[in-house]
């Protein structure tokens, strides 16, 4: 009778046990087969800027780092005009990670482009320091006196060019009208005024720039205090609470500046991405960008600027998932 009993339940506990078997292999598989586990490598697109700036040069070099740390990654470089045409790029799909100004993210916001509501970010980078270059026999001593001067402003789709416009109007002078703007960026500009095409022109980068070394080496000028524009700035409302108070230290352009410290303003750049970026890939280009200070500092001395401490304040933009996860498990 025992045996009778023991015989069904034997064969229950073998259709269990196949049934298991079965589960476990499709999990298996599922977790081996492309596309299903969290992916770290493939191929992105990083959006940069013109080939002299800061953006550029930082992304060549953060794509030296990320071929060490992510071997499985093809990280492509992209040339853009600025920050706007970068977020534009991301929005688009033609580049996955970027480089812009918290200003140009808000503003970007504002007007509700495409897909910023999908804007994430990876990191707080460094800070872009507004410059206004003229020759050095010039005697302009503000930029309320640009009034019928031709003007470098940054290509269109440039955060230059957007932190330019919002410069002008807290100098008093129309952008359209009370300067004839030449619509360039810093791969020309420099050129431009060395030769007598520009009588002055405004960049935003980090500091040194390597466009505006060059051009100190070869042409005499000057740089422009921007310190008296900064409470009429603010007071444009809310979009300029991204500017600061900046002072560049004496020795970024030592032949500009002839040792003397400049007022002017300063803005975040921000790494950024969308929410349409796996976690994984988020999170080791998040640490590859943090780790990778100290050598891409050597290079480009802005970078020496990136902290862990203060790479988690991105603001406008929420830290992507895979961005949190690093910071996380970074944590001392």
């Amino acid at each position: 009778m025992v045996t009778a009993l023991a015989r069904p339940a034997g064969r229950r506990t073998l259709r269990v046990a196949a049934a298991v078997l079965v589960v476990l292999g499709l999990l298996l598989w599922w977790l081996l087969s492309p596309g299903s586990a969290p992916s770290r490598g493939g191929q992105v697109t990083l959006a940069t800027g013109v080939p002299t700036g800061v953006y550029a040069r930082y992304g060549e070099l953060l794509q030296q780092d990320l071929a060490h740390d992510m071997p499985d990654l093809d990280l492509r470089l992209t040339r853009s005009e600025g920050s706007v045409d970068n977020l534009r790029q991301l929005a688009s799909g033609r580049a996955a990670f970027t480089i812009a100004t918290a200003d140009a993210v808000s503003d970007y916001q504002a007007r509700g482009e495409k897909g910023a509501g999908s804007l994430r970010a990876c990191a707080r980078l460094y800070d872009d320091y507004m410059q206004l270059v003229v020759p050095k026999t010039s005697r302009l001593r503000s930029a309320t006196e640009l009034g019928g001067l031709r003007v470098g402003v940054g290509a269109d789709g440039s955060g230059v060019q957007l932190i330019t416009r919002r410069l002008m109007k807290a100098a008093g002078l129309d952008f359209d009208t009370d300067i004839e703007p030449v619509r360039v960026g810093i791969d020309r500009m420099p050129e431009l005024l060395r030769t007598g095409k520009l009588d002055a022109f405004f960049w935003s980068g980090g500091l040194p720039t390597a466009a505006v070394q060059h051009l100190e080496d070869r042409f005499p000028v000057r740089l422009v205090q921007l310190g008296d524009l900064l409470g009429a700035l603010h007071r444009q409302g809310p979009p300029t609470r991204y500017y600061r108070a900046a002072v560049m230290p004496a020795d970024a352009y030592p032949r500009a500046q002839d040792g003397q410290t400049v007022k002017t303003i300063a803005v975040a750049n921000l790494l950024v991405t969308t929410d349409r970026e796996g976690a994984a890939r988020t999170e080791g280009i998040t640490r590859t960008v943090i780790n990778s200070r100290d050598a891409i500092g050597r290079q480009v001395h802005a970078a020496q600027r990136v902290d862990l401490r203060t790479a988690v304040f991105t603001d406008p933009l929420p830290l992507h998932e895979g961005a949190r996860r690093y910071y996380v498990s970074a944590k001392p």
